[in-house]
Order: C-alpha cells, then sequence, then structure tokens
C-alpha cells in the first residue's frame, strides 16, 4: 500500500504574496501584524505552508503507524471566520495562559482568534514560546 503524501507542505508562494492577495480590511492588516510580530517572537523566517498557512520553522514527526512527515513548529492562518493559530503542544498546562489570554476559542492544536485586538499579545508570546519550546525538546527541528 502507498503512502499517504502529506498535503500541507512549504510552498513557493512567499508570506507577503499570500497576504498581498487578501482582501482588504482587518483580516489582512492582522495577518501583516501577525507575521511580523512572530517572526520577531520565534527568531524564525515565515514560509508558506499549503495555501493558507503561514509557518515558522519545521520539525518532524513520525507516528506509531509509521506515517511521518513534516510541519511548521508554530504558524496561522488568517481565515475568513478568524485566525488560526498553530500551536502544536495541545493545552496540557495551559489553563491559566488560555484564561489570561482574552477572547479565543480552542480546537485539538489550534486558537481561534476573531481578531488581534481581542487577545493580550504577552500571553499568546508566552504560548507561542513554549509550544516552540516543547516541540524543540519533543522533535528533530529546524530554523527554515
Amino acid at each position: 500500500m502507498a503512502k499517504a503524501e502529506n498535503k500541507t507542505k512549504v510552498t513557493e508562494v512567499t508570506p507577503k504574496q499570500f497576504i498581498a492577495a487578501l482582501d482588504d480590511g482587518p483580516r489582512k492588516t492582522d495577518a501583516e501584524q501577525l507575521v511580523k510580530w512572530m517572526t520577531g517572537v520565534t527568531g524564525l523566517k515565515p514560509k508558506m505552508w499549503g495555501p493558507s498557512i503561514i509557518g515558522f520553522g519545521r520539525y518532524h514527526y513520525k507516528y506509531e503507524s509509521g506515517r511521518e512527515g513534516e510541519m511548521c513548529l508554530v504558524g496561522f492562518s488568517p481565515r475568513k471566520a478568524n485566525t488560526v493559530v498553530y500551536v502544536q503542544t495541545g493545552y496540557a498546562g495551559l489553563d491559566d495562559k488560555l484564561a489570561r489570554l482574552g477572547k479565543h476559542k480552542t480546537g485539538q492544536s489550534c486558537l481561534y482568534i476573531n481578531k488581534l485586538a481581542d487577545v493580550d499579545l504577552d500571553v499568546l508570546e508566552e504560548i507561542v514560546r513554549d509550544s516552540v519550546a516543547a516541540m524543540r525538546g519533543k522533535y528533530e527541528t529546524w530554523d527554515s
């Protein structure tokens, strides 16, 4: 049986090109701010992962099933309904930080934010830094 190829991988499109193609408005403004902010927080250069995720760094994973691949350490996607921030550590031990973050919803490894003004960027920085550190402690990682 052939292994399925991961659909979400680094593309040739730049984050700047992707953001420029977004409709003008809060989603685009937040994306421009987040790419600069995450670059500063992580110290990593942004890359496009698939058609809509702006990711920072990368890690290699391998599941017990044998499936393996690469994904960004952290990232975000400016979607129509909200901005999705990808933090790969899940939320164990983050209850205090999430309580201080501001208006958001959570998914498996995602924070859903309607607009950046709804959250405390200092708390989000703590979450992003914790996620990067945890991923570097658990997986083989790269800065590009």
